[in-house]
């Protein structure tokens, strides 16, 4: 061990010494002075690409950069080397530590990354590229940009490069030069870019009418492209909580629609799904940590296994006494939400317990600069629709969706036919409790996980179905997605508060002029 670190720190001695192109004086007046004229010495070596820069740099940002009277000394473990030269020297007693405070370890992880602009790497030079836009650029950084432009062959790094370089040259003092410098910024679409334009507009920034024109000009397209962006993710918001509301409402599709109950536990029925969920994760985390990213595999069935238990047991034991009795249904449903609700409570806590997304449903796809389009919002869109294809089948092809549909037309002449009525409700109604803990689970990704989860969307639900029609898939899927696309549009204009009165106004007048909803039930009843 002890000859590999040798040879090991030899070769960086070796390796420092050739590459090395720091003289004393610039490695001093980087490491040591007022801040100011450390960035400035820094921004100079960095624009003059001195090959011995990255190991200082590297050394500065790991807090092992030692001052004494006549040199700058980097600290490896056990080994000292002099940062001018590299060469190996003893450490002595009367050296500092440098300190960086944190306007200049800013400057030193922008140095950091421009050192990597010139990589062979792709990946590699994206990376310094996306530091560095994070920084706040100055003219002595202009020379480094322009060398890594003219070397850059990638086209989205270089309009990257280009729109970075055009933001320092819209304070150059030659007009020409800001003049292309606002023209290039006002084809960029990024909020950074809209601010700094704004801060050329204050007052005594930019005085030169023409380039006060250009910029005013180039103001106005940025605009254009960021208005876009929000309007694009309103719509995509409204598209990912319309789904949300079709997976709650899908339940009532059947509870409601088809089976004529007034399910006010509808919005437990999901609670218990996300809870099933959070105790799934639990078990992932207790027993098979390394596979805790797969734990929602487990978890959809779980959560739709749970709350159909739940729903079955709920059927049989008070639901079945009281079909064709619409206010005693309501007023048991509401109160067995409470039970539910208690029993949670006692179970895991009044307080959210947290559900955490897979590192598969971390993070997004940028679209634009202000628009970024979540993994776990898609994957609830898609989830929604998969489910809704699922429903749809199950109730047009299979054989107990031919018994529900001919209970729920004619329970008496089904009956007559052979069909178990009561074994059938109880299926319908725990399909639909079922599907109300997807949604559950779906919305444990999304948002906190507590025992009032469900009050928050059993209105919104019933708004659903009603307003889609009584029993119609078609019309929950158009309702769902029209009413959250509606409600996030409202919400930007008006708010929270008012966007839900307006929401309800809507659907009250739609439902007086059209009672039967956007899609009439076909055909007849012989119950009707």
């Amino acid at each position: 061990m002890r000859l590999c670190r040798t040879l090991l720190l030899a070769g960086l001695t070796a390796l420092a010494a050739a590459a090395h192109a720091l003289t004393p004086e610039q490695a001093r007046a980087i490491a040591s002075g007022e801040t100011d004229d450390r960035i400035t010495a820094l921004d100079q070596a960095v624009a003059r690409g001195d090959t011995g820069l990255p190991i200082l740099v590297n050394a500065l940002l790991d807090d092992a950069v030692k001052l004494t009277p006549k040199q700058v000394l980097i600290v490896q473990g056990e080994s000292v080397l002099d940062a001018a030269t590299g060469a190996p020297v003893t450490l002595p007693e009367d050296a500092e530590d440098v300190v960086n405070n944190n306007r200049m370890r800013g400057a030193l992880q922008a140095a950091q990354a421009a050192a990597q602009l010139l990589s062979p790497d792709l990946a590699v030079r994206r990376e310094a590229v996306a530091a560095l836009g994070k920084q706040t650029l100055e003219m002595t950084q202009l020379p480094l940009i322009d060398k890594a432009l003219s070397a850059e062959k990638d086209p989205e790094l270089q309009e990257v490069l280009g729109r970075m370089k055009a933001s320092i040259l819209v304070a150059a003092p030659d007009k020409a030069q800001r003049l292309e410098a606002v023209r290039l910024l006002g084809a960029s679409g990024r909020t950074q870019v809209k601010s700094l334009l704004q801060e050329r507009l204050a007052p005594g920034a930019e005085t030169d009418p023409e380039v006060r024109g250009a910029l005013l000009a180039s103001l106005d397209k940025v605009s254009a492209r960021l208005a876009w962006g929000e309007r694009l993710g309103v719509l995509f918001t409204g598209l990912s909580l319309g789904s949300i509301l079709l997976l709650v409402a899908l339940g009532l599709a059947i509870t409601y629609g088809l089976m004529g109950v007034i399910n006010m536990a509808h919005g437990e029925l999901m609670m218990i799904g996300a809870y099933a969920t959070y105790v799934v994760q639990n078990l992932f985390k207790a027993y098979a940590p390394g596979a805790v990213d797969y734990y929602l595999w487990l978890a959809v069935p779980a959560a739709f296994l749970a709350a159909a238990a739940v729903g079955a047991v709920l059927e049989r034991l008070v639901i079945r006494w009281l079909y064709g009795r619409p206010l005693e249904t309501l007023l048991a449903t509401w109160g067995i939400s409470l039970v539910l609700m208690q029993g949670v409570r006692s179970l895991f806590g009044a307080q959210n317990v947290p559900v955490e997304n897979p590192a598969w449903l971390s993070g997004g796809i940028d679209v634009m600069s202000n628009l970024t389009l979540p993994y776990n919002r898609i994957a609830i869109i898609a989830f929604a629709f998969l489910v809704l294809g699922g429903v749809a089948l199950l109730i047009a092809k299979t054989r107990l969706g031919l018994f529900v549909r001919g209970v729920t037309q004619n329970r008496r002449m089904a009956a007559c036919m052979g069909v178990n009525t009561a074994r059938i409700d109880t299926y319908a109604f725990s399909l639909g409790a079922g599907i109300a803990g997807l949604a559950g689970c779906a919305l444990s990704q999304v948002g906190n996980v507590g025992p009032d989860l469900g009050q928050g969307y059993i209105v919104d639900s019933f708004m659903v179905v009603v307003l889609g029609g009584v029993g119609q898939l078609a019309g929950t899927v158009y309702a769902a997605l029209g009413l959250g696309v509606l409600n996030k549009f409202l919400e930007g204009w008006a708010g929270a508060v008012l966007a839900k009165i307006m929401v309800l106004v809507v659907i009250v007048v739609f439902i007086q002029k059209r009672p039967q909803g956007l899609f009439a039930m076909k055909g007849r009843s012989a119950e009707a």
